[in-house]
């Protein structure tokens, strides 16, 4: 990192003032030193507010410690439980009915229903291939993947074969979502064109079909000289989806960033998306590729966006960051450096200084997470309202998406949406997320059922319906997203095709998958469900109960798991901590596809880390296991992480004496005491010796 520079009693990076002062203002009539002067006083009515939201988070979290500690096991007395989480603040009265009043929303936010991604700013490839993904070749994912049920392609080329089992099954697709008024799409040879839906549209560019069904967009390409489509009745040599509507460009979870230097190169690819210019050039195969952002879809009358929709994800409130420091000399909170850097990006969209267009309503949006109740949303508010008269932006410009993946959050998330209630486009579930400050929240009710038993136990279904039914009571429908969470297995396309249905089935306009390929695929779903028509459905049912979401998923007083029940959830959760941590720490990876202790290949961020060590030192805690055990489990897992990386030249093996090593058995042996169970203190701390040696 480069030195600093003294800005209106700020100490800045060099790099960062450099970045902002000749790239993120240019062009936008707004003068340094107007800027700084801002983020000075933003960061006086601020920061004292943003700190005393922590300390309220390590207070309710010790009024809980010791009200479990005088009430081992499961809730026997849900009243009483609720009465004592009222006394302390942690449940506050519901708000009177009412609706969100967001306006100038787009269209992949409002009243559409599609697949999102979510990808990691730091890598320029990877977000131009995300924000691309708006459109994707059917032929290609089945081709591909899974997802086709017929005998994998034979090595050499293309398989005629397997092309033939992806042309049928497209084309069954194609009679599922806009069946012919006569025949199949298997029988069609081109030219007149019949739908048995006849309010479809049909339009025509040259030869090229475009339709609509469910709010989205079918490209059907002919080529009767291509190699696929001269072997085709109609010549169809592709059809092409509407797929990532929206794309998440992370600066959180799925990111290391833990400098100046870091948070540079992300501020700096989502000012090159959101002025259309970034480019990514890397090698491929042996050559150099270059990649850069898909332009607009012309079908003569109808230019369709040729982009995802792009929110911003920033940090939430816990973290701060040594680009910025205080007059005090400590860091600045780096979410309020994310509020005002990201936006001051956008601003590039907003006022058309680049080649390509983002919002089309004039809307910068962001998705802030790990926020704990509505005090922390209307904070987040409050903070909106002041970088928007800082950019001198209209108010309300900026949009937010709440994630709901904290317990104090999903208790009270009619209050939440209620605090950004004219600003909110997005609320979203986060299972892993979630499940972390489950059991941090009830650390010491005593030892938690196993990992992958939370997924049936009852506070998970409530949570999942109550997102969706307070949304739905909260007028999100036809206005703002109704998410749910991540698909983590990208090789499993066929399992995803089977499950991930139930997203859109429960009334969620959006759900997360992990790659283009598979947004592609997910987006079949939303043609066979009519979302907004569900969520009509839906509307009219009650919303859950709160008992069922406070359940606490803590194990039978005197349950009693075998040794051998032991030592595999030490080692399944050793071997989950280990592959993330190693590649985070020494290699600056906040995303990637992990190999999982069978050799799946899983997603996997800070959020999966979360719960692998919290629900490790919540054992320990109850002497479920020992010291020993626990370091056992990471000697025997090091081995099997080294080998599962053992073609990645830049791996460094896990040894005792390892940075890696070190910040993997502090996350599990100093868990409990960590600000509600989150990863990132430790993560920083680690991966900022790992970059000093």
């Amino acid at each position: 990192m480069t030195g600093y520079v003294e800005r209106s009693g700020l100490q800045v990076a060099g790099i960062l003032a450099d970045f902002v002062e000749n790239r993120a203002l240019s062009g936008t009539g707004l003068a340094a030193d107007k800027l700084w002067a801002g983020l000075a006083d933003l960061m006086d009515r601020f920061v004292p507010r943003n700190r005393a939201l922590l300390a309220k988070r390590d207070d309710i979290q010790a009024k809980l410690d010791q009200w479990h500690a005088a009430h081992p096991g499961p809730i026997v007395d849900m009243a009483a439980y609720q009465a004592f989480l009222r006394d302390i603040g942690y449940l506050v009265p519901e708000p009177a009915p009412f609706h969100i009043a967001t306006q100038n929303v787009d269209d992949e936010i409002a009243v559409m229903a599609g697949p999102q991604l979510v990808v990691p700013s730091l890598n320029d490839r990877f977000v131009l291939n995300a924000a691309n993904a708006r459109w994707g070749s059917l032929y290609d994912a089945f081709y591909g993947t899974d997802a086709l049920d017929a005998p994998p392609a034979k090595p050499g080329g293309y398989d005629p074969v397997r092309g033939a089992a992806v042309v049928a099954a497209a084309k069954a697709f194609l009679d599922t979502a806009v069946p012919l008024a006569n025949g199949r799409w298997a029988d069609w040879a081109g030219g007149g064109l019949a739908l048995a839906n006849p309010e479809i549209a049909i339009l025509r560019r040259g030869d090229d079909v475009l339709l609509r069904h469910n709010g989205l967009a079918i490209e059907i390409l002919i080529d009767r000289n291509h190699p696929i489509g001269r072997d085709d009745p109609a010549g169809i040599k592709d059809v092409v989806l509407e797929a990532a509507l929206t794309t998440i460009i992370d600066l959180e979870d799925s990111v290391a960033a833990v400098d100046a230097d870091d948070k540079v190169a992300a501020y700096s690819n989502w000012l090159g998306l959101m002025r259309g210019d970034l480019v990514a050039r890397f090698d491929k195969g042996g050559k150099t590729l270059t990649r850069t952002l898909e332009a607009d879809r012309d079908w003569g009358d109808v230019v369709l966006h040729g982009r995802s929709l792009l929110f911003v994800r920033n940090v939430g409130h816990l973290m701060t960051n040594p680009a910025v420091r205080l007059p005090d000399g400590g860091e600045a909170p780096e979410g309020i450096l994310d509020a005002v850097f990201t936006s001051l990006c956008a601003m590039h969209d907003l006022l058309g200084l680049g080649q390509v267009r983002n919002s089309r309503t004039g809307s910068i949006y962001i998705v802030k997470p790990k926020q704990h109740g509505p005090e922390e949303c209307a904070f987040t508010n409050d903070l909106f309202d002041a970088v928007e008269d800082l950019l001198g932006l209209a108010r309300h410009t900026i949009k937010v998406g709440v994630m709901d993946e904290e317990r104090r959050t999903s208790a009270n998330l009619a209050a939440c949406i209620h605090a950004v209630r004219n600003r909110i486009v997005f609320i979203n579930t986060g299972f892993l997320d979630r499940t972390g400050d489950e059991m941090h929240s009830a650390m010491r009710a005593g030892p938690m059922i196993r990992k992958a038993a939370m997924k049936s136990s009852s506070w998970i279904q409530a949570y999942e319906a109550r997102n969706v039914q307070i949304g739905l009571a909260c007028g999100l429908s036809g206005k703002a997203q109704i998410g749910k969470g991540m698909w983590a297995a990208p090789d499993m396309m066929r399992d995803m095709l089977d499950q991930k249905i139930g997203h859109p089935k429960a009334g969620a306009n959006t759900a997360w998958v992990p790659s283009p390929t598979a947004a592609t695929l997910h987006a079949m779903h939303y043609h066979k469900v009519d979302v907004f028509a569900r969520q009509a459905e839906l509307a009219a049912e009650p919303t859950p109960a709160l008992d069922p979401l406070l359940t606490i998923p803590v194990a039978a007083p005197g349950h009693n798991w075998s040794a051998e029940e032991v030592r595999e959830e030490l080692e399944n959760n050793a071997q989950g901590i280990l592959g993330y941590v190693v590649r985070w720490i020494d290699q600056g990876i906040g995303c990637s596809k992990v190999p999982d202790i069978n050799d799946v290949g899983l997603m996997e961020d800070r959020a999966t880390l979360r719960i692998s060590s919290q629900h490790i030192a919540n054992w320990l805690l109850h002497g479920v296991c020992t010291p020993d055990q626990v370091d056992a489990a990471l000697t025997k897992m090091a081995s099997k992480v080294d080998a599962q990386n053992a073609d990645d030249p830049l791996y460094e093996k896990l040894t005792p004496g390892s940075i890696a090593m070190q910040a993997a058995r502090a996350l599990i042996f100093e868990g409990v005491d960590q600000p509600n169970g989150y990863t990132e203190p430790l993560l920083h701390k680690f991966r900022q010796a790992k970059k000093a040696a």
